[in-house]
C-alpha cells in the first residue's frame, strides 16, 4: 500500500507506527548498533526503507546470518512495511568502508 499524497504518507506512518526513528532506536537498543542510517526510498510514505547498520554483533557472521539477525529483531516492523533492505557491517568493516578502503 503506497501513499498518493503527503497526508496519506503521514497517516500510513501514524497507523503503522513505523518511522526511521523507531527503527533506529530498536536497532540501537537490541543490536547495540553504533551507527544506523535509515533511508526512506518510498518518497515519504514510509513503506520502503534501506538501512546501513553497524553492530559488533555482526562479527564472525555471514551476510545471510546478519540479515536474519536484523530481520528477526525487526520482525514486527518489517511486516508492516513493503520493502526492507539492510546493509550490515561490523565497526571495523564500516571504518574501512568510510576510509575508502
Amino acid at each position: 500500500m503506497s501513499a498518493r499524497t503527503d497526508v496519506e504518507a503521514d497517516q500510513n506512518q501514524a497507523t503503522s507506527g513505523i518511522t526511521p526513528d523507531h527503527i533506529t532506536s530498536t536497532l540501537q537498543t537490541k543490536l547495540e548498533a553504533s551507527h544506523v542510517d535509515i533511508s526512506d526510498l518510498s518518497g515519504g510514505c514510509g513503506q520502503m526503507y534501506e538501512a546501513i547498520i553497524v553492530s559488533p554483533q555482526f562479527a564472525k557472521k555471514t551476510t545471510l546470518a546478519r540479515h536474519r539477525l536484523v530481520n528477526s529483531t525487526l520482525k514486527k516492523e518489517i511486516a508492516a512495511i513493503h520493502a526492507w533492505t539492510p546493509k550490515c557491517f561490523t565497526p571495523e568493516e564500516w571504518e574501512k568502508k568510510k576510509g575508502g578502503g
